[in-house]
């Protein structure tokens, strides 16, 4: 009987990695450790159930393609543009102080050139999804530590991209033909042509296929043409342009995330990166050969120091020069201590191409798991080490003689006193709360899933988002997280309780005001958090029967009367007491 290895490959795999996932989050640490864990369980240097690593490895490079088209969809270079003076000379040199360490510990073991290089460069570069997720937790993500530390990741980011450009090239069998500049020369060459392709020519047919595709108002066929775009042009790259796929990954993403689909791709197509980026950290797993702990002892721990020690400080230094808080400084060290999964993508490249060993990849592993694990907890040293120094005044006056300090805290501390509010849907609810929102001097964010509505509203200087309202990156992008109210007026709203429980998640101050079809609805949604409901059946029934009592010859009090009663029946409400009377 035919095996179906594919199928046993995924189930165990990804059953691996959802217990592990699970037991370490549960422990408060990042899911990425229990997927590297759940590779070890299913890999060929552990007892038990063995995966395919074949077939393993090609389905992570799905997770590859998928990841950085995520980077690319999420790039946005004013966000590079706002803390340049410090991401971008900072990266640099921490980049640089970590890769000649990294190459330092490969020479040191006697590894054959170019391992030591392609190990160092492992080593330089953090992971994106850890650090976001450790500010995100701690709240500091919009905070000036959390805006250089993104900007940060941005070069990093970049940097791994050229990286993984000109590994193929460089490494090549025999050694670079035509000198390292001419080979430098020509991959830029065809990158410059491949950017041409797909920022140019496909900037204007992308955007085109998908406002098409939109318009069938089939969430799975949009689903389907980001990934076809993803993969397609990510393959497109390599077959026609001899370069790396991530690198068309990327710019394919750049190009999706300078559309007004940006959102839309990023909620409906980048779940499955999620499924896939799992499958990767479970294959980079299954490379782990647990006796590297015995037979090189000395090479994880000289590892382990390079990322938890040289980096930091490299770091920290680096920030300090360039005249910045001690706070700001400590902490974008700590973020970074700890590498991830582009750490493991370069190390991928590097094994294919015969520049690493695998003992230099288990060491990544182990490293990999011990830093991201821990990452969380340096991070609760930022507020103590700058009231250490803050103790310190001879310290402290050397080292706010070099930065803005006075200038960042107060920036920090003038909070934005523009009151915010985010309304779902512009139907003639959604309008008529709009205008009342700006006749008092509040400007909302609209969020719409009609296109053509968000275009009108943009072209009238309105804040549209376009996307699903249940999606937390919606949310986030129309501004939830720091709004005083969300305002929920889309009639037959497909999950509404969910957007009030994320709305909830992300900002539990936000007042939630939402309209139901049904009376059935409201306790559900009042359940899910939201402060008050709307249902159209009782509103009608409301509206008639102050109508007939008026058209009946009633009196005002009468009609007051009446209206309490019939609110009472269809809203469980007690009615509200007369002027001077008590509360019930």
């Amino acid at each position: 009987m035919h095996t179906p290895e594919l199928i046993l490959t995924l189930t165990g795999a990804l059953s691996a990695a959802l217990v592990l996932g699970y037991l370490t989050q549960r422990l408060g640490l990042s899911p990425i450790v229990g997927y590297l864990l759940a590779g070890v369980a299913v890999g060929p240097n552990t007892p038990g159930f063995m995966a395919d690593r074949n077939l393993a490895q090609q389905m992570a490079e799905v997770g590859v393609i998928l990841l950085m088209f995520g980077v690319g969809l999420h790039f946005h270079v004013g966000d590079l543009l706002a803390v340049r003076r410090v991401a971008v000379p900072g990266a640099v040199a921490q980049i640089l102080a970590a890769t000649a360490l990294g190459t330092g510990v490969g020479a040191a073991f006697g590894w054959a050139w170019p391992e030591p290089l392609v190990f160092g460069l492992c080593v330089s570069v953090a992971s994106t999804v850890v650090l976001t997720r450790v500010l995100g937790d701690r709240s500091e993500l919009h905070t000036p530590l959390g805006h250089a530390a993104v900007g940060w990741l941005v070069v990093q980011d970049l940097f791994a991209v050229f990286v993984l450009v000109l590994m193929p090239a460089l490494l090549a069998p025999g050694g670079p033909r035509g000198g390292v500049a001419g080979l430098v020369g020509l991959a830029a060459g065809k990158i410059a042509v491949l950017a041409f392709a797909v920022l140019v020519v496909g900037g204007r047919v992308i955007p085109w296929l998908l406002r098409h595709v939109a318009a069938a108002q089939s969430r799975e066929l949009f689903t389907l043409t980001v990934l076809v775009v993803a993969i397609g042009i990510a393959a497109g790259s390599a077959e026609l342009f001899g370069v790396s796929m991530a690198l068309g990954a990327f710019l394919a993403g750049m190009v999706v995330g300078r559309s007004e689909f940006s959102l839309r791709a990023a909620t409906d197509a980048l779940p499955m990166r999620d499924a896939f980026a799992v499958l990767f950290f479970v294959s980079v797993g299954m490379l782990f050969d647990p006796t590297v702990l015995l037979r090189a002892p000395g090479v994880v721990l000289a590892t382990l120091a390079v990322v938890m020690v040289g980096t930091p400080v490299a770091a920290c230094a680096a920030v300090l020069a360039l005249g910045r808080p001690v706070r700001t400084a400590v902490g974008i060290g700590l973020a970074l201590a700890q590498i991830g999964e582009f750490s493991f993508i370069v190390a991928t490249r590097g094994r294919e191409l015969n520049a690493l060993r695998p003992e230099a990849t288990s060491a990544l592993v182990a490293v990999a798991i011990l830093s991201i694990s821990v990452n969380p907890l340096l991070l609760r040293l930022v507020g103590p080490v700058d009231a250490w120094v803050a103790r310190r005044p001879r310290l402290a006056r050397r080292l706010a003689a070099r930065t803005r300090l006075e200038r960042v805290r107060a920036r920090a501390a003038d909070p934005d006193p523009e009151y915010r509010a985010v309304v779902v849907g512009y139907g003639p609810v959604g309008r008529t709360l709009v205008r009342l929102l700006r006749e008092n001097g509040i400007e909302p964010t609209v969020v719409e899933m009609n296109l053509e509505t968000v275009r009108r509203l943009r072209a009238e200087g309105a804040a549209a988002v376009y996307g699903d309202a249940a999606h937390a990156e919606t949310l986030k992008e129309a501004g939830v997280p720091g709004a005083g109210a969300l305002f929920l007026t889309a009639s037959g709203l497909t999950g509404a309780g969910e957007v009030v429980r994320l709305a909830r998640e992300l900002n539990p101050d936000v007042r939630v005001l939402a309209r139901a079809t049904y009376l059935r609805e409201r306790p559900d949604l009042f359940k899910a958090g939201a402060d008050g409901v709307f249902a159209g059946e009782g509103e009608i029934a409301l509206a008639m029967t102050e109508s007939l009592l008026r058209d009946l010859g009633a009196a005002p009090d009468q009609v007051d009367r009446e209206r309490d009663r019939v609110r009472a029946e269809l809203f469980g409400e007690a009615p509200e007491p007369k002027p001077g009377e008590p509360r019930p």
